[in-house]
């Protein structure tokens, strides 16, 4: 997967965690970012990198979004993994 690609999948994702009432104000207290801060944000890589560092934090999250969007699950792990700092080693 290419880097726009990526992006493109992650405002996706962005929405679909808007659309959540009880993830979105999750997101929006881990990130310490407003509302505001998403509409002038939401175009940058390194943010959307932080999007789907967030979502992939829990499995049902990541199964959730993916059967939302139609995608399968491991589709969340390919857009971070193309996005900045998607290719660092996990140790985990």
């Amino acid at each position: 997967m290419n880097e726009d690609l990526a992006e493109t999948r992650a405002l996706a994702v962005l929405g679909w965690i808007a659309g959540q009432e009880e993830i979105f104000p999750v997101f929006l207290g881990a990130t310490g970012a407003s509302e505001a801060d998403l509409r002038r944000r939401a175009g940058e890589a390194d943010f959307l990198a932080a999007v789907m560092d967030f979502v992939l934090m829990d499995d049902a999250w990541v199964i959730d979004c993916a059967a939302a969007l139609g995608w399968p699950p491991e589709q969340m792990l390919a857009i971070r993994a193309a996005l900045p700092g998607g290719n660092l080693p996990h140790w985990t």
